[in-house]
């Protein structure tokens, strides 16, 4: 039977002393390991290794360690024998780890192929093993839990997949023998650092094929280099009996400078916790998973900074378990108290790791996604015709607002020239086939609808728009597509993406700023009402600034809009001169607009634009307060038509009689040839406003704000009318539909302007 939760109270009472004595239990550990570190930097010689080979992958010892599971050996061994007759010189090894069942005699008497290794204790999953892979004779060592069931030719791909002297691990794609249980075990692990602590994670992804880089390889299903397993010492008996011991050789492994692998094409089948699960509680299991996760931090974790994050949220998430109950994502005071003994034992294995490490936590942990392992090793010769990944968060298709119009130009250019793969995140699964197009021009394209973001900390430093798009499984979608395209340069949309290009030594990344994030938050502010809706801007403006600045000097180049743009960044930055490209790109193709400067239905306005777009909304409220009525009183029957997606409703606007609601339309085009004025209202935001180009390649005349018109017009008069105020603005408008041959001539100049500019 479970046993029953103790209650709130009892809980509370009983882990009093602990609570009392854990801020002892925390300070200790820092200031032991801070002297063991100490130390090792004052008496520690750096190690020479010997250079690495790749070991003889013809044959492998399969090595399955025993502790009771004579039912899983009966069931399960048969298959691996198989699996192993499949492959000359292979062999497959019992450790009989002290079983009280008569596992031992069991295999002499009905595997007498088998070799059998007899402990006379139970050493744990991790000393049981060791012992296989001193026994073993053949270079490479698979090891399976005992409750595995493997496919009749599940070792060939292990073996294939050691390609280069520096694979440590290639780990099997694992399932599950019920098919209706939830697959929480893949083989394709991963594994961040987040609050303090290593996470990690099975995934499942179908389009991942063929060896792709994974964080550790699993202890019960996973081929191994076995010298490189010995040099590593083998598995820590620091963390028996059981788990995390795989986890931490694979994290000694990447530190090391090696890889692990997980390899999708050999199957085996896992009968989950089949041994331990029918051994142990369920509370002894997560007693030692939660000592586990600490000693692992302090065992392999160096960064002084990451140890800091780790030890205030360890004692914090401890206490909060305490007072609040256990919780799989924090610490707990007898967890705690578990690792805490085990000091000595921890500062040996930490001193060991320390001297096997070549390089540092935060390259560790990077270069287990697919993106860094590509570039930290892939192929770098000669590029005939580059590949790039093109990333857009948001729908290309159809090109309905700026951004769109600058992705759809730029895709349509480059896949002419490169081999272009493209990841569009879409807000909409109906979205989806809009983008059938792209696929014809690209060598691939994946839609990945992303949905509505983790909700935006206030206190986070991260800017509100960077944390909508910081997502795990956007970043991994990412990686995925660098590592399978072998990708030759990012090209990233918006400033928001960014975060996705940090931190590559090889492939460029390049960033295209369709505006200044920091500046549309700043221009924005003035125009707000309320008080802490100006005070909420400027904490983001402040966030914004930073991640940006801190963003454009990591990236290798930086795409602008305008000289404009440009001049801003380098007025904050310097040293960013030489790696900003200051044209606004592909912009539009002109020679798509028919160019019609007369003939045009009177006294219309025309206002387009998505209306999610915030400069964009308080653009039209401004318009229609204090622009709008301006040109009524002088043209009466003037109507203001508005074009573009998720119009406001009309009661929301001044002036609504005189305004026309069209909303989206399927070509804006056909509004772009119809009305007499474009106007461009904008106060805030930042960039080029592609709707000016698009209605300059019209032929409709534009009257703008300064701020509408950035990067495109200086000039009063010259290719649009231009306007500081709402008088100034409703005049101008007032003079275009009243003066048709200035209106043309402008309009020709316009035009102009496009196409020589293309």
């Amino acid at each position: 039977m479970t046993a029953e939760k103790p209650s709130a109270l009892a809980r509370i009472v009983t882990g009093l002393p602990l609570a009392v004595l854990s801020p002892l239990l925390i300070l200790v550990p820092i200031i032991v390991l801070s002297i063991s570190d100490l130390l090792h930097a004052l008496f520690h010689r750096r190690k020479l290794f010997t250079p690495n080979t790749p070991p003889s992958a013809q044959a492998a010892s399969i090595v399955i360690p025993n502790w009771n599971g004579k039912d899983l050996l009966e069931k399960y061994l048969p298959s691996v024998i198989e699996a192993a007759n499949r492959v000359p010189g292979s062999e497959v090894i019992v450790v009989e780890n002290g079983s009280e069942d008569g596992s031992a005699e069991y295999v002499r008497q009905h595997f007498p192929t088998v070799r059998l290794i007899a402990l006379n204790t139970n050493l744990g999953f991790g000393g049981g093993s060791n012992a296989g892979f001193r026994a073993a004779n053949n270079d490479v060592v698979v090891l399976l839990n005992s409750d595995m069931r493997v496919q009749p030719d599940f070792l060939a791909p292990l073996l294939n997949a050691f390609t280069d002297e520096n694979i440590f691990s290639v780990s099997c794609q694992i399932f599950f023998s019920d098919p209706e249980k939830r697959r929480e075990e893949t083989g394709l692990t991963q594994g961040w650092w987040e609050r303090g602590s290593i996470r990690v994670r099975h995934r499942i992804d179908p389009a991942i094929t063929d060896a792709y880089p994974c964080f550790y390889g699993g202890g019960g299903s996973c081929a191994y280099d076995r010298r490189k397993f010995m040099e590593l010492g083998g598995f820590d008996e620091l963390l028996a009996p059981f788990y995390l011991e795989d986890t931490d050789l694979g994290y000694l492994a990447w530190k090391r400078g090696w890889k692990n692998l997980y390899q999708p094409q050999s199957i085996v089948f896992h009968e989950h916790r089949g041994t331990i699960g029918r051994k142990f509680s369920r509370a002894y299991i997560d007693g030692v998973l939660k000592k586990n996760y600490l000693l692992f931090t302090w065992k392999n974790i160096h960064s002084w900074g990451k140890l800091a994050e780790h030890f205030l949220y360890t004692w914090a998430g401890a206490i909060a378990s305490w007072l609040i109950g256990d919780s799989p994502q924090r610490a707990s005071l007898p967890g705690l108290a578990r690792a805490f003994l085990q000091l000595p034992g921890t500062c040996k294995s930490r001193s060991h790791a320390r001297t096997l490490s070549m390089i540092d936590d935060a390259e560790a942990l990077r270069r287990p996604l697919g993106g860094y392992f590509q570039d930290r090793f892939g192929h770098t010769g000669p590029i005939e015709k580059p590949r790039v990944l093109f990333i857009a968060p948001y729908p290309i298709c159809p090109p309905v607002h700026g951004g769109a119009v600058f992705m759809y130009q730029t895709v349509r250019e480059l896949a002419k020239r490169v081999q272009l793969h493209l990841i569009v995140l879409l807000e909409l699964e109906s979205q989806r086939a809009a983008h059938q197009e792209l696929l014809e021009q690209c060598a691939s394209v994946e839609l990945k609808v992303r949905g509505i973001g983790p909700a935006s900390e206030p206190a986070s430093i991260t800017p509100h728009a960077v944390h909508e798009f910081q997502r795990e499984d956007i970043q991994w979608l990412i990686h995925r597509e660098i590592f399978i395209h072998k990708i030759d340069v990012l090209q990233i949309e918006y400033t928001m993406m960014g975060q996705y290009g940090a931190h590559f030594k090889r492939i460029p990344a390049i960033l295209f700023e369709h505006d200044v994030y920091f500046q549309s938050i700043a221009r924005r502010i003035p125009g707000m009402d309320s008080f802490a809706e100006r005070m909420t801007a400027r904490w983001e403006y402040l966030r914004a600034l930073r991640h940006e600045l801190r963003l454009l000097r990591q990236v290798d180049r930086i795409q602008v809009c305008s000289h404009d743009n440009a001049e801003y960044l380098l007025s904050f930055l310097p040293a960013l001169k030489g790696k900003i490209d200051e044209h606004y790109r592909a912009g539009i193709d002109s020679a798509d607009y028919s160019f019609k400067p007369d003939g045009r239905e009177p006294n219309t306005l025309l206002f387009l634009g998505s209306f999610r777009h915030l400069p964009n909304q308080e653009a039209l409220e401004w318009f229609a307060r204090e622009v709008l009525p301006r040109v009524v009183q002088q043209i009466p029957e003037t109507k203001l038509v508005l074009v573009g997606s998720d119009p406001p409703a009309r009661h929301h606007i001044p002036q609504s009689d005189a305004i026309d609601f069209r909303g989206f339309v399927d070509d804006i085009r056909e509004p772009l040839a119809r009305y007499s004025v474009f106007v461009c209202p904008i106060l805030s935001g930042s960039g080029v406003r592609v709707k000016l180009l698009e209605a300059f390649a019209a032929g409709i005349p534009v009257v703008s704000t300064y701020v509408g018109a950035e990067g495109l017009a200086h000039t009063d008069g010259e290719i649009c009318a231009l306007a500081g105020h709402a008088e100034t603005f409703a005049q101008h408008i007032v003079e275009l539909l009243r003066d048709s041959q200035r209106a043309s001539a402008m309009a020709h100049r316009a035009r102009e302007y496009v196409v020589s500019s293309r």
